[in-house]
């Protein structure tokens, strides 16, 4: 009996050690629990990080680097950043967003370029992770039926039409229009692109100016010369232009070198507002007019941005390539802080039914139409100041009065 009452009493107390240990098992598991349902949700942050847009895609991640406070400070949840360099190729694209879901990706935003972007949304939908395009101008990207993909930036040929009504504000305002232009482009795939756009955009606009001569140039090349001597002899009141960095600045040296000031430069399209544009010229790139997506400089997140860039990067003047970047990751907080489900088919519900009120861009806010594209979003005209860009145009999301025609080059200091 002795025996046996021992034997139970062992028997016993395992049963209570094994029961304790799954009633202790259970309560730490509840906080594990707790703490899944608390965590970052994760994204996958697709850009050109080193290859031919190199710059580019690293002045997106700028907008990364900023968005975590200023998203806590408004109420977002955190969000945990996976970064893949795409190398400026659509191939490795596709295969650096099939690694970041085996990864454990919740949700993609990229990929500056339309090409990769394109690429990345068919990995997206197939895999049906949600991915939010943070800049990309290609129309056929939200018409392709996906029901993964979502576009807060605006396809090329609203760009056009609000560029064409900006510009009608602008001469309205001063009372001064040019009767004609000259139509400078690079002929990469971007300026050939624009050049059709504005065939078929600019007869709807009853623009005030005619299109002297178009003439296209190779972006890479390394003297303009004869493009502005061309483009001189019409006799043209302004220049209407769609260039990148580089070129910018040699047209502008080639301006000031044959001495022709005209009217105005009106650009649809990087280059003339970058940093290394006005820090390159100094003076002599004051005036340009920009008429592109930007950000509302008059709305409270604007102005945390702003504020944002400038401490962590003196001499830096805010951009689209931040703007348009942190709203993706913005839409993804509120999609997630909603849904409070990383699933990925509830995510995409979410940012289908977004309603951010409360951005940075031009516009009435951030929504999506059957598509899965922000159709409300509005393009605005910034000019070069004093080494800053200021926004000139519309009159609603406007700091400050534009400067129309330009000063001539020669009669700066």
């Amino acid at each position: 009996m002795a025996s046996e009452s021992n034997g139970f009493s062992v028997t016993m107390n395992r049963r209570r050690l094994l029961a304790g240990a799954a009633a202790a098992t259970t309560l730490m598991a509840s906080p594990a629990i707790v703490r899944a349902q608390g965590a970052p949700l994760k994204v996958g942050v697709l850009l050109p990080r080193s290859g031919a847009q190199a710059g580019i895609g690293q002045d997106c991640f700028r907008g990364v680097e900023i968005a975590g406070p200023i998203l806590k400070a408004n109420g977002y949840p955190d969000l945990q950043i996976m970064s893949a360099d795409t190398e400026t190729s659509v191939d490795t694209a596709r295969a650096r967003a099939e690694k970041l879901i085996a990864d454990g990706a919740q949700l993609l935003v990229g990929a500056f370029d339309s090409g990769q972007s394109s690429a990345i949304a068919q990995v997206a939908e197939q895999k049906g992770i949600p991915f939010v395009i943070n800049i990309a101008a290609a129309p056929p990207i939200t018409e392709q039926g996906y029901k993964f993909v979502f576009r807060n930036f605006p396809i090329a040929g609203s760009i056009l039409s609000d560029a064409f009504v900006n510009q009608k504000e602008i001469f309205a305002e001063t009372g001064v229009a040019p009767k004609s232009v000259v139509f400078l482009h690079c002929n990469d795939t971007f300026g050939t692109a624009m050049k059709n756009g504005i065939g078929a955009v600019m007869p709807k606009f009853n623009m005030p100016y005619t299109i002297k001569e178009t003439i296209s140039y190779d972006p890479t090349a390394r003297d303009l010369s004869v493009e502005i001597s061309k483009a001189k002899a019409t006799g043209a009141d302004a220049l209407l232009v769609v260039s990148r960095l580089n070129d910018a600045i040699l047209l502008t040296r080639e301006l000031v070198k044959q001495r022709w000031s005209p009217m105005g430069i009106l650009s649809m399209g990087p280059g003339w507002y970058e940093d290394q544009y006005l820090k390159t010229l100094g003076k002599l790139g004051d005036g340009p007019l920009s008429f592109v997506p930007w950000y509302d400089p008059n709305k409270k997140l604007s102005k945390q941005l702003e504020a944002a860039v400038e401490k962590k990067y003196p001499g830096v003047n805010l951009n689209l390539n931040h703007v348009y970047t942190f709203e993706a990751l913005l839409i993804a907080a509120d999609a997630y802080k909603r849904a409070k489900s990383a699933d990925p088919k509830a995510l995409a519900d979410a940012i289908r039914t977004t309603n951010i009120t409360e951005n940075t861009t031009a516009g009435p806010g951030i929504s999506f139409n059957a598509k899965g594209q922000n159709d409300k979003l509005k393009n605005v005209a910034i000019q070069n100041r004093g080494g800053k860009i200021v926004t000139v145009a519309p009159k609603g999301s406007s700091n400050a009065k534009v400067q129309w025609p330009m000063l001539a080059y020669n009669k700066r200091r």
